[in-house]
């Protein structure tokens, strides 16, 4: 590979590396609002925001999809803990922490 070719594969990488995280962001944008109508439907229900058994499951199973994929089950589990932490602060209507993610 020539030095002008690493140049041009460098920079196709990092403009789909971009795009990559535009997409990750409308995702986690799209998991938001699911969150507010999942918040909206356990009010009307009388149930807790906290289901520690959902969560739980919801975890396995990202780290299984994960492990299929050949990605980083650890780093999966850790990224879905905190968006689930971002979620229950936005069902108990946190905003300061929802938008953290602490």
């Amino acid at each position: 590979m020539t030095e002008a070719e690493a140049r041009a594969l460098l920079e196709e990488a990092r403009e789909r590396i971009s795009s990559v995280d535009e997409a990750l962001i409308r995702v986690i944008g799209e998991r938001h609002d699911l969150v507010i109508e999942v918040a909206r439907a356990k009010a009307v229900l009388g149930l807790p925001v906290m289901d520690p058994a959902r969560e739980a499951a919801v975890v396995r199973r990202a780290a299984e999809k994960a492990r299929d994929a050949g990605v980083d089950e650890e780093m999966t589990r850790d990224v879905i803990w905190r968006i689930m932490a971002a979620a229950r602060a936005a069902q108990e209507d946190r905003p300061e922490e929802s938008a953290s993610g602490e």
